[in-house]
């Protein structure tokens, strides 16, 4: 339908139908009577019914406009939204409060929880084209471009997108962290005013939000009514919860842009990323099932293609020491124990000897390699397994051959002009810090770009090389092009390196990693396969990190990795079923000088990785289940199949507990009248160094049988474990057959 602008008047018979999606137990609903998009409800499915809207016009309270105040789907101060904005913009200081009315709602034919909705300020000189989505799972998408109709420039500062929070809500929970410490919780009560996390980072961070929720009080994982939102971008952003002086709460995000970053010429136009939501009246493992359900139905899904490889990563094997006879050696050795994917980490290319040089010289280092990466590659997929390869593309190091041939391809606040390659990186001009000895690649300068999609191309065309592990190892600090922030266009840069990568190489599958977690967002995983969690591979620390990063992504999409038995970031020591129990939870792999190892933990590791095996259909299909243990001291998370025929569950003990045995532990999640069998799988009930008891509980040598209902009503006896070491139990339909035959675990 398509409406011309019209003032803002009380509902006439002309106003078009409320929009009303539904979806698998969630809806958003939008009216129009005042000419405007009214967000009246995002939340719980309402039913195939709706009430005469017209009778639910709030009240005028004294002192205040003199008719209701609409919520916006982009909020304004033109209807009197005394909020934070939904859009902040100018055209050269005018054109500064903008009164969007609707001009046409465009239903998608072949999908009816679909909408386009389309906006004009006639007088502003602006369109706003707002796309809706709500996805099988319940996952709501969210996304505008704004198009400058006038005849001069538009500068946007803001484009955001909201949605009502019930009045239900009363607390704010989001998630923060640093380098080797990301995704950790933190929670306040809802107050009137505005919470806003700010992500100055270039990247996402390793601070950033991932994903910011408002619920009733206490929620949980398994409880309460929770409303979450995530923004798919990879660069600076906002996000926000806004409550008003009325009582009325939006949660929303935004692209944060510097100054004047994005200007519009006559007829160009800004789109915002997606803002993904979703609801839950289950607690928080409602949100999560809502993003995996996205996640895992689109095309591109790895484990659409095939199932997730076993990796060995060489990093913390050899650091920068790349001798080709411990590199053979540590491939036989992997293989041996069923890795399935070997990946080269950094210091393979040239003058790369630490990390202080190097970086941007892309080409096979001839005195490491005088015969290239072909004897490794060889000797690798002679083994049966994959190839992998690590680079750094966005960063380039001052001492490269490629700073000192192209010091104006260097990012920075100011303009360098065309100095000659002699002067050095200096003549860039003025530079931002360093970062780890690194500078930013400036992907905005079209020869820039291709230089490193060339260099890669050619890596990729020349060699068997079947993944890369894409490092991003500093925050984009003043970052600039020709004398203007760039943000924003070095973001959209780099997505198109890798569109284009991706699309000339279909078959090789890439890694984000940002020293570790800190570009961690639906945006890079677009265009990416799995994300690397954390620099941190300690048990103890990724039992955090993995738990909260798989709020939102799901676990065959975020690398997992057992590292060395005294940890490289922590120095804390950890016994083997720990490390593997952990990473199991994950996309599973190894990080570790294993060529030495005795043989008791040589066949336990390889147990192990038989196990994953045996489990990753599972592990990387199924729904992901947090109990709401009331010890903080135990942490019980597992997967359940969606016909509810297995799971595997993990019971974690992070510290030492007030009470002297843990008592009954249930498992939530099940079906309530299946009968299941519980077996305790790893580490044996016999393990010294995992339990701490004169005698387990009966079940635990042999497994027990009882039903879903019991299971998460009464659940059972648990062990006594040692701080710091976990226990994974299999639970599957009783006399249904044992759906795997991996090799069991042995331990030392």
């Amino acid at each position: 339908m398509n409406l011309a602008p019209e003032s803002r008047t009380p509902a006439t018979p002309a106003a078009p139908a409320p929009l009303y999606l539904r979806r698998s137990g969630t809806a958003l609903l939008l009216d129009f009577r005042t000419s405007e998009p009214a967000l009246l409800h995002f939340g719980a499915d309402l039913g195939p019914e709706l009430p005469d809207l017209s009778l639910l016009t709030d009240p005028v309270p004294h002192s205040a406009l003199d008719v209701p105040v609409t919520l916006g789907l982009v909020p304004q101060a033109s209807s009197g939204w005394r909020g934070r904005p939904g859009l902040r913009g100018h055209r050269g200081g005018t054109a500064f409060s903008p009164r969007l009315r609707l001009v046409s709602v465009e239903a998608d034919p072949g999908d009816a929880a679909s909408a386009v909705l389309t906006q004009a300020d006639p007088d502003a000189g602006i369109t706003v084209r707002t796309e809706l989505r709500l996805n099988d799972g319940g996952l709501l998408q969210l996304r505008h471009t704004l198009v400058n109709d006038g005849g001069s420039p538009y500068t946007v500062e803001e484009l955001a997108a909201v949605l009502p929070v019930g009045r239900a809500a009363a607390e704010v929970l989001d998630l923060t962290g640093r380098w080797c410490r990301e995704s950790h919780p933190q929670r306040l009560p809802l107050h009137q005013g505005t919470w806003v996390r700010s992500g100055r980072h270039g990247r996402t961070g390793h601070d950033a939000s991932l994903l910011l929720a408002a619920g009733t009080p206490g929620f949980g994982y398994r409880h309460g009514q929770v409303w979450a939102v995530h923004l798919g971008w990879s660069g600076n952003h906002e996000s926000f919860v806004d409550t008003t002086g009325d009582g009325r709460t939006v949660i929303g995000a935004s692209e944060l842009l510097g100054s004047s970053e994005v200007t519009l010429a006559p007829g160009e136009s800004y789109e915002t990323p997606w803002l993904f939501a979703a609801y839950s009246d289950a607690g928080l493992d409602g949100i999560t099932a809502a993003f995996y359900a996205w996640f895992r139905a689109r095309p591109q899904h790895p484990t659409a293609v095939k199932p997730r490889p076993v990796v060995l990563n060489v990093w913390e094997a050899v650091y920068f020491d790349h001798r080709l006879p411990a590199l053979l050696d540590l491939a036989a050795t992997a293989a041996a124990l069923g890795v399935e994917r070997y990946v080269l980490d950094d210091g393979w290319f040239r003058g790369r000897r630490n990390d202080t040089a190097g970086l941007g010289d892309w080409y096979v280092d001839e005195d490491l390699w005088p015969d290239g990466l072909t004897p490794l590659i060889d000797a690798v997929t002679g083994h049966g397994m994959e190839f992998g390869l690590w680079v750094e593309p966005e960063m380039v190091n001052e001492d490269s051959d490629l700073a000192r041939a192209h010091p104006d391809w260097i990012a920075g606040p100011v303009t360098g002009g065309a100095a000659g390659a002699a002067a050095g990186p200096a003549s860039a001009g003025r530079l931002p810090e360093r970062w780890r000895h690194q500078q930013v690649l400036d992907l905005v300068n079209p020869e820039a770009w291709q230089y490193i999609y060339d260099r890669l191309d050619a890596l990729l065309s020349g060699n068997r090389i079947s993944y890369l592990k894409w490092d991003q190892n500093r925050d984009l600090t003043e970052m600039g092009h020709d004398g203007r922030p760039s943000v924003h266009a070095q973001t959209r840069a780099v997505y198109r390196l890798l569109d284009a990568l991706r699309e000339a190489h279909p078959d090789v599958e890439i890694e984000s990693c940002s020293s570790g977690g800190a570009r961690v967002d639906l945006g890079i995983l677009e265009r990416t396969d799995r994300v690397w969690g954390s620099d941190c591979n300690d048990a103890l620390e990724r039992q955090t990190i993995q738990r909260w990063t798989g709020m939102v992504v799901p676990p065959e999409l975020v690398g997992s990795h057992i590292g060395p038995t005294r940890s490289h970031t922590t120095a804390r020591t950890h016994d083997l079923s720990f490390r593997a129990v952990t990473a199991i939870f994950g996309h599973f792999g190894l990080e570790w000088d294993i060529r030495h190892l005795e043989s008791a933990e040589r066949d336990e590791l390889a147990g192990a990785i038989a196990l994953f095996k045996e489990y990753r259909g599972l592990l990387h299909s199924g729904r992901m289940v947090r109990a709401d243990e009331p010890d903080p001291a135990l942490r019980l998370h597992g997967v359940v199949a969606h016909d509810g025929g297995e799971a595997l569950f993990a019971l974690v003990s992070v510290a030492t507990s007030f009470a002297e045995i843990p008592g009954r532990v249930c498992l939530p999640g099940l079906d309530p009248d299946t009968r299941y069998r519980v077996e305790a799988v790893y580490p044996a009930a016999t393990d010294r160094g995992a339990y701490l008891q004169t005698a387990p509980p009966g079940w635990l040598a042999g497994g027990v049988e009882a039903t879903g209902r019991f299971l998460a009503g009464s659940g059972l006896p648990m062990p006594v474990l040692n701080p710091e070491h976990g226990v994974l139990l299999s639970v599957r339909r009783a006399g249904g057959g044992a759906p795997h035959s991996g090799t069991p675990v042995r331990n030392s």
